[in-house]
């Protein structure tokens, strides 16, 4: 199972969330098996989502779609986010 970790910053936690929930959908039609959120303890709008994923070309293939850029525009996700991948 691959593990993929996106860290971003946003403008507003519950805003964030509100947007991150609305599109589950596309994470498990794209063929996410698993989410977990976790927030920095010293700086609140500071995010770290791990999705799990049976393969890295899904999870890249996710990471790299328009669809998502836009659900990340919407829910105020401030400059580039770190993605990294684990197994």
């Amino acid at each position: 199972m691959i593990k993929m970790n996106v860290r971003h910053t946003v403008a507003d936690f519950n805003k964030w969330k509100v947007v991150f929930d609305e599109v589950e959908h596309m994470r498990k039609e794209a063929g996410s098996t698993g989410v977990h959120v976790f927030r920095n303890y010293d700086n609140p709008n500071e995010v770290l989502v791990i999705t799990e994923w049976n393969s890295k070309e899904q999870a890249n293939k996710f990471g790299q779609s328009a669809e998502l850029k836009k659900a990340m525009e919407r829910g105020g996700v401030i400059g580039k986010p770190e993605m990294s991948f684990a197994e």
